[in-house]
């Protein structure tokens, strides 16, 4: 009977294998198409006349929550003051930092408390203060003093009481937006006929990157391990499965580390969800199911630039965190809506978005853990034809770096970013060794979260170790 069990595991662990090859490879595909489709619709062109004739540029509100980033703060703000758009307005939200990251804005950007008409439109914790500059090289900044809400969709909620125009951005101060980016992301809803509701682009690690006056000045790849491994995984989730599920409407989350929202559908969602570890997916979800509950057609894009530069996670300590965060807010994700898994009245969510996540993201961990303990029994009872094993390690080795290539490709496709081709064989060469040297590392840090959200462990915003943006004088010193 247990030798019947094993057999039909495996061919379980066959076909699993065979059905995600094949639906990457069906997203490559989807995804390069649509890559195309952005490179040829939306050119120079369209961006310079949305930069002439401003009227015609829809304003656009920047959110930045910020709990204790005293180390970064400033040259991000930098960064989003060069932003080459017309209409656009920063909100920093200071979440009740403990250090001195309110202080250095006030000083730097010659802030001053003002009296503001605030309307509580989704719930948060008290606002304490807002300050503005009336020096107009830093009139776009709106700083929000805030009691601290224990999580990043606290403070985002604030930023969109705050907010004055139809459109924000979510991101965070860890992160550095290329000069072009507004422009980049409202292009696809003005050129839509159906309403967009949220729309995503391909963001990188900046670790190894150069920093100038708020702007990024050389693109490098990190030089610490980690980071390297990000930055591949990274291109490959948002140029290969985020452009592919793009091309059918059917994107499962626009990241909470960047990405457009239409700010009505945020409120009538009543904002983002304070209880949630994962409040991108969530938001997103909530959206999809809002539109679809009230018969209302709309659309959610991701655009293939490069439009934000993050600092990623430089070691392992920093890497756990993240992940085990993403564990526990994908776990909170299938307990809080598991009413759309499956279910038709949610068109593409419920039957295309919910189940890949389910199948292919949440059960992942777990089949990869138990394939390998089925293997390790494999070998001791000396059931393992190793000829047969060799050729389909190789294969599923092969199909994995075959992706990340190609993800490569598309990069450079889509705008040649290094300078260098040593740059790019670098991550050729991390990709070649991330399934042995950096993913089982995810998985652990995933099986942990999950692990850790069923054990109804409390967790709050915590204090992410920043190490701040290279300048170019500190690069030539080294």
């Amino acid at each position: 009977m247990l030798d019947i069990l094993f057999t039909a595991y495996g061919y379980a662990i066959f076909f699993y294998a065979t059905s995600i090859t094949f639906i990457y490879l069906s997203l490559a595909v989807l995804g390069y198409l649509n890559i195309w489709r952005h490179k040829t619709r939306y050119t120079n062109r369209e961006e310079r006349i949305l930069v002439e004739y401003p009227e015609s540029a829809p304003g656009i509100s920047i959110v930045a929550p910020a709990f204790n980033e005293e180390v970064i703060v400033i040259d991000s703000v930098k960064s989003l003051l060069s932003l080459n758009y017309p209409n656009f307005e920063i909100i920093i939200v200071n979440d009740g930092s403990t250090d001195k990251t309110l202080d250095l804005l006030i000083s730097n950007f010659e802030m001053v408390e003002v009296p503001y008409a605030y309307i509580n439109k989704v719930d948060c914790k008290p606002m304490k203060r807002i300050f503005k500059s009336f020096n107009p090289l830093y009139d776009k900044v709106i700083v929000v003093d805030k009691v601290n809400g224990g999580t990043k969709a606290d403070a985002m909620n604030a930023g969109v009481n705050v907010a004055k125009y139809d459109y924000f951005i979510n991101t965070d101060v860890d992160c550095i937006l290329a000069p072009d980016t507004l422009t980049k992301v409202i292009l696809p809803v003005l050129d839509s006929d159906i309403p967009v509701i949220a729309v995503g682009a391909t963001m990188r690690m900046a670790n190894g990157c150069e920093l100038s006056e708020g702007r990024i000045t050389r693109v490098s790849p990190p030089r610490q391990f980690i980071p390297t491994f990000q930055e591949t995984e990274y291109l490959r989730s948002y140029l290969v499965a985020k452009m592919g599920w793009s091309a059918i409407n059917s994107i499962p989350n626009v990241s909470g580390g960047f990405g457009l929202f239409e700010r009505q559908t945020v409120i009538e969602c009543g904002g983002f969800d304070t209880n949630s570890h994962a409040e991108d997916m969530d938001m997103t979800l909530r959206m999809i199911a809002h539109k679809r509950d009230n018969g209302q057609p709309y659309r959610i894009v991701q655009t293939p630039f490069s439009c934000c530069w993050t600092e990623g996670p430089p070691n392992l300590k920093v890497l756990a965190r993240q992940r085990t965060r993403w564990g526990r807010g994908l776990l909170q994700i299938f307990f809080v809506h598991r009413r759309f898994l499956f279910n038709r009245r949610y068109g593409r969510m419920g039957m295309l978005i919910m189940p890949y996540a389910l199948f292919f993201e949440l059960l992942a961990p777990i089949i990869e853990t138990t394939g390998f303990f089925f293997l390790i029994y494999q070998v001791y009872t000396q059931q393992i034809n190793f000829a047969t094993f060799w050729l389909m390690l190789l294969y599923v080795y092969l199909i994995g770096v075959s992706i990340s290539t190609l993800t490569i490709v598309f990069d450079i496709s889509i705008k040649k970013q290094y300078r260098s081709l040593t740059d790019y064989l670098k991550l050729i060469l991390f990709s070649s060794f991330e399934a042995f040297l950096y993913h089982p590392f995810v998985v652990f840090f995933s099986l942990k979260g999950y692990w850790q959200f069923l054990t109804r462990k409390n967790f709050k915003w915590g204090t992410m170790t920043r190490q701040g943006f290279q300048t170019k004088s500190e690069s030539e010193a080294a």
